[in-house]
């Protein structure tokens, strides 16, 4: 189902009109309200009246995720901070928290980007969408919420985990459709299983999935497992969040809404644009963003623009399923780590960062399991057994109070771990993402 025909089915010449327009408002209005784009911009020697076609925009300096950390809390607030009517940000784990500030007409854009999303998976007004998505300062939650009253449906706000209650509650209430990660859809059925639940019995036709990597053959799972279809959903904190590209019922690439976010694919190493079909770093523009408005903002996920025409009637851009991204960052159960994370957590008990993580993926509850192998000294090594137990719970305290997520945490002795003469390599994936 199409929520908004007039925007999602526009013709290519006229949408392309409508992101100029929006584009070269959205430079000018930064220049002379965003100190921080003032700056970048004549640094880069580029003037708003330079923004002669959408081509121009390669002409814009790149936004980084530093950027957004170096100008925390309020630095690029392109309206007065009474005008701001809601405020999300990532979680600060790896210093610095990166923040989006939104105005009225800002959640009003995120809650018609999720209300495509939802309607492209056959939801309507009268259907209940349960999501169980983390609400709080994360978007995903607050993001569905959103939608779901766009889309005029019933929402039941049950957040993640409480898995038995999830259950519970797609019974009683007739859910329609859910939304969660993929590893944790895989975990509910799991547990469907185990108390007796026919999850086909549900009313359940649909789930959105997303904020973590999976494959094509988990979707193939996931679908199998609950009798539904199963949509992969894209978007980020740093650019409203979830909304941004969705599935529709061809599950053949997202559906960029390019009207709100304008997307470009570019070489990571050189920061050249690349032609559609080409696979690169996605760059994505807020071209109607009010709050913290971001241009050419560089999300380190790799994919690439589809050229083909879309079965489905849409005459937006689609990307293909994210193949992984630039940096070193991890997503496990939906939540980003980065190596350096344990390596300043580890600085605290006075351990040299030594230290490799495992992620496996469990059979078994289809959830990412992470063990963290740490070397201690010798005198550490050597200590009485209570000792290094106690060591292990502390550090496995600190780094779920840290990171957000619980780590199996084991000692391992002196020199024990591989060495390297280059770039160390501290993270061994095995998932078959």
């Amino acid at each position: 189902m199409i929520w908004n025909p007039e925007q999602e089915c526009m013709n290519p010449a006229n949408l392309q009109t409508l992101q100029f327009a929006r584009l070269k408002n959205l430079v000018e209005h930064v220049y002379n309200t965003v100190p921080f784009y003032k700056k970048k911009l004549d640094e880069a020697g580029v003037k708003p009246s330079d923004i002669k076609s959408l081509k121009d925009i390669a002409k814009l300096p790149f936004t980084t995720k530093s950027d957004l950390r170096e100008t925390y809390p309020y630095g690029l607030l392109a309206v007065p901070q009474s005008e701001i009517v809601e405020i999300h940000m990532s979680s600060g784990t790896t210093g610095t928290p990166v923040v989006d500030a939104y105005t009225a007409k800002d959640l009003d854009d995120w809650a018609e980007g999720m209300a495509r999303t939802l309607s492209a998976a056959g939801a309507t007004h009268n259907d209940t969408i349960q999501n169980a998505y983390g609400y709080g300062l994360f978007t995903g939650g607050m993001g569905v919420h959103h939608g779901s009253r766009k889309l005029g449906a019933t929402v039941i706000p049950i957040s993640s985990g409480n898995t038995q209650k999830q259950l519970m509650l797609m019974r009683d209430f007739n859910t329609n459709l859910f939304t969660c990660t993929p590893s944790y859809a895989m975990y509910m059925a799991e547990q469907a299983k185990q108390a007796g639940i026919d999850l086909h019995a549900l009313p359940i036709k649909a789930a959105c999935l997303g904020a973590e990597p999976w494959s094509e053959n988990m979707r193939t799972q996931i679908e199998k497992e609950w009798g539904i279809k199963a949509y992969d959903i894209y978007g980020l904190t740093e650019i409203t969040g979830p909304g941004v590209a969705f599935e529709c019922e061809a599950q053949n690439g997202m559906h960029v809404n390019e009207d709100l976010w304008y997307p470009e694919i570019i070489n990571p190493d050189t920061g050249e644009p690349l032609p559609d079909g080409e696979k690169g770093e996605l760059v994505i523009t807020t071209i109607t963003k009010e709050g913290t408005p971001l241009i050419r903002y560089r999300t380190r996920d790799i994919t690439y623009i589809m050229t083909d025409t879309c079965s489905c009637g849409r005459t937006t851009r689609r990307i293909h399923r994210l193949y992984g991204r630039t940096d070193d960052m991890l997503i496990l159960r939906g939540v980003n780590v980065f190596p350096s994370q344990i390596e300043n957590a580890l600085a605290e008990f006075g351990i040299r960062p030594d230290y490799m993580i495992k992620v496996d993926r469990s059979e078994v509850t289809h959830l990412d399991e992470v063990e963290l192998h740490i070397e201690v000294s010798p005198e550490q090594f050597d200590d009485e057994t209570k000792g290094m137990e106690a060591l292990r719970n502390n550090i496995t305290s600190v780094m779920k109070s840290k990171l957000g997520i619980m780590l199996k945490v084991k000692l391992v002795e002196p020199q024990s771990l591989p060495r390297f003469e280059g770039k160390a390599k501290r993270v061994i994936d095995n998932r078959k993402l």
